[in-house]
């Protein structure tokens, strides 16, 4: 009635066959378009924490340790510590060459969550300097790391092991029984669930992969993306043609 061109649904249930069929025969169709990624990591937050950190690859809790021996803290952020966050985030983005978010949406995803209590702002300082950044959001039973950014500066530190501990140790004092590193390839997700071996990858998200997979969770892999499709043309023009024309227009 509004003029919607079409839904769309990523739920969060595991990849099973029986469910894609469920939500085709509902009148969806499976998407390759996602919004959110379809596979990533989650660690178990219901051991105690000494387990949680055996889980852990050895090399990871070293650095763990490693942080801290060498003078890094980590300490709760405020409203008054976005601005620097931010300018983490675009050292990274143009390190790492991924695009971020305005600054508004991040202050505005802050107040909105944080005053609720359900996200922190972790940051990582030596002395008196911030070398990264994170944010973490809880929502039931389950924690989300959404953000996070790193300066170029003091790496061979660890700041961003000991930032990941500290979010779940906020996680779990919270309540949470999972923290999901939100995020990996979806050849790792794919993999996974067929059966086969993991692959291996340069560039993009696989240096991400490599260091979520150092902390002791477990692939999982959802259903995807799926679309009721209420306008076919204007479907197929948004989804099929206009990404080709965006893609040849300079920025």
């Amino acid at each position: 009635q509004r003029g919607a061109i079409f839904l769309k649904l990523e739920p969060d249930w595991e990849d099973d066959p029986e469910i894609r069929h469920r939500l085709q025969r509902l009148g969806f169709r499976p998407s390759p378009q996602t919004v959110q990624p379809r596979s990533t990591i989650v660690v178990d937050l219901t051991p105690d924490e000494q387990t949680i950190l055996m889980r852990m690859k050895s090399k990871w809790r070293y650095n763990i340790r490693l942080a801290e021996r060498k003078g890094v803290q980590v300490r709760h952020g405020t409203a008054a510590d976005l601005p620097a966050f931010y300018e983490l985030m675009r050292i990274t983005a143009r390190r790492d060459g991924f695009p971020i978010h305005s600054q508004d949406y991040y202050a505005a995803v802050w107040e909105r969550f944080h005053a609720e209590d359900l996200a922190a702002l972790l940051l990582a300082y030596y002395e008196d300097e911030l070398l990264a950044g994170l944010m973490v959001f809880r929502f039931g039973q389950t924690a989300y790391y959404l953000y996070g950014a790193s300066s170029n500066r003091h790496r061979n530190r660890m700041p961003n092991h000991l930032l990941q501990w500290r979010a779940m140790q906020w996680a779990k004092a919270h309540g949470c029984t999972a923290y999901d590193l939100w995020g990996v390839p979806d050849e790792v997700g794919a993999a996974v669930y067929q059966g086969r071996e993991v692959p291996t990858g340069e560039g993009g998200l696989w240096g991400v992969y490599r260091f979520k997979a150092g902390f002791g969770g477990r692939v999982v892999r959802t259903v995807g993306a799926f679309d009721a499709v209420y306008r076919p043309v204007r479907y197929w023009l948004g989804t099929r043609v206009w990404p080709r024309v965006r893609n040849r227009v300079p920025l």
